[in-house]
């Protein structure tokens, strides 16, 4: 939002910063999320790490390809890498170019040589043994000590070695971000047989990751419409919960009365590892629709009461299961309560990814039973298909019935209040923006009908929406329960849509 009515502005070429009078371009190429490897920033990574290897004269062998396989000599490159023969920068220059081949290779050389490390630089179990031997054997405290150290030397499979090489080059800490992207996929799409090899080398990559990424390595910065178009245009394709519509629409939500917060890291100074938009407003918001309207002015946020959370998205799929969402949160908290003393609520306005999907599964396992005293009556007035459960034939055209949502809201609120309250994955909540926000803390504050009337809102739950409050006396309470107990806090009006309406 601007501080008048919004207007368009007129398309400028694509990632040319903007003058004082002029704006950032309001098209732009397709997303491209799943770019993986060879978006622009690892791209240029093949030039890069060709003048780091080449800066070491001598020290990269020439490879002999005759009658030699692709993996053979993949083997050799890798290998070269963990003899590790020479100084610090023979070493780099082998790093860069082993990791050039990588990012020379297709998807299916990709795969194949993540294969090829995951089997062929394991732990080397013989050497283990023999560490074990040692160590049962020593006769003394520090005989006993150093056959520790051995053994857990031992215990490093190669493979692990050689991914921290890539941390000394650069972008090489983004090149492993990506590579466990695609380990990520490769665990779930691949072959049986190959299932367990990947899924091996992107445990250990992960546990390499989560180290370099520890909240206290991460630097929390606000985003503005003055910040580099680069990193601007990396927000839309990473905005994954509200989908920004073109440069205009993304000023609109970097405008006075909205605030935008992202993580990085210092080794990934230009790439968000995860951001949260926030609209500062009067009161819980109840539709996002009207939250994102376009031609809505500004309020002055002097005014405001409340901070509504209305999007969080991780942005680096090669960090999933590394949680930054907590911490964001409360620093995001702390810094909104030191610019603005007025706000006294902060909560989010959240999808609910899950709810429809669970209905269905539901409805076909129990049919009306899923109905409670009174509701199959009103249902039955309107639909008539007896070789159908009542509620899925009502569900029917639902998006474009408005009699027919009237007839439904009732019975739709109770049943997402029960779906959020005591549907259960396990110990945790079902839905994943649930789980998320129960474990920083929040509680489960309010039901929004028709908060998302898009076809997106639709598809995932029938266009509501939900409140999750952050209570900032209650929050270390709530985390507690819920991670110790798997208890769901909420409050008394979300409680008492439990009960069947009259």
């Amino acid at each position: 939002m601007t501080s008048e009515t919004k207007t368009s502005s007129p398309p400028v070429s694509p990632l040319v910063e903007a003058s004082a009078d002029s704006t950032r371009p309001l098209s732009l190429p397709p997303p491209s999320r799943e770019a993986g490897l060879f978006d622009r920033t690892l791209g240029n990574l093949r030039t890069v790490w060709r003048d780091i290897a080449s800066s070491a004269l001598g020290v990269v062998d020439t490879l002999r390809t005759g009658g030699r396989s692709e993996e053979e000599r993949w083997r050799d490159q890798i290998r070269d890498c963990l003899a590790a023969r020479g100084g610090e920068v023979s070493a780099r220059a082998r790093a860069a170019d082993l990791g050039r081949t990588y990012l020379g290779l297709d998807a299916e050389g990709r795969a194949r040589f993540l294969r090829l490390l995951a089997a062929d630089f394991d732990v080397d179990r013989a050497a283990v043994d023999r560490a074990v031997r040692v160590f049962n054997q020593a006769a003394d405290p520090v005989a006993r000590g150093e056959a520790e150290r051995a053994l857990r030397r031992v215990l490093e499979p190669g493979r692990l070695k050689l991914l921290t090489q890539f941390n000394t080059l650069p972008d090489g800490v983004k090149f492993l971000v990506e590579m466990r992207a695609e380990l990520l996929d490769l665990s779930r799409s691949a072959p049986p047989a190959d299932t367990p090899l990947y899924a091996a080398l992107e445990a250990d990559l992960k546990g390499l990751l989560a180290g370099w990424f520890d909240v206290g390595f991460l630097d929390l910065r606000r985003i503005t419409w003055d910040s580099p178009a680069s990193l601007l245009e990396k927000l839309i394709r990473y905005e994954a919960v509200h989908a920004i519509r073109g440069w205009q629409d993304l000023k609109d939500r970097l405008d006075s009365d909205r605030r935008c917060f992202g993580f990085f890291h210092p080794r990934m100074p230009d790439e968000p590892l995860i951001f949260v938009e926030v609209a500062l407003v009067r009161g819980l918001a109840d539709s996002v629709q009207v939250l994102l309207d376009a031609e809505a002015p500004p309020i002055d946020p002097a005014t405001a009461d409340t901070a509504i959370f209305y999007s969080i998205s991780n942005a680096q799929k090669g960090l999933a299961g590394i949680s930054f969402g907590n911490f964001l949160i409360k620093r995001v908290v702390d810094l909104l309560q030191g610019e603005f003393g007025n706000l006294r609520q902060f909560a989010t306005l959240s999808p609910i990814p899950g709810f429809r999907r669970w209905l269905e599964r539901e409805v076909q396992s129990q049919g009306d039973l899923m109905l409670a005293a009174g509701e199959g009556e009103r249902l039955a007035g309107v639909v008539s298909e007896p070789d159908r459960p009542l509620l899925a034939a009502a569900l029917d055209g639902f998006a474009d019935d408005l009699a027919r949502q009237e007839l439904l809201r009732p019975i739709l609120m109770r049943l997402a209040a029960t779906y959020l309250l005591t549907a259960r994955k396990g110990p945790r909540a079902a839905d994943p923006v649930a789980h998320f926000h129960l474990s920083n803390g929040a509680r489960v504050e309010r039901l929004n009908w028709m908060a998302d009337a898009s076809p997106k809102g639709n598809a995932e739950s029938y266009g509501m929406m939900v409140n999750y409050a952050y209570r900032l006396a209650s929050i270390d309470v709530n985390h507690e329960s819920y991670r110790g107990e798997s208890k769901i806090t909420s409050s008394a009006a979300m409680r008492s849509l439990l009960k069947a309406s009259a």
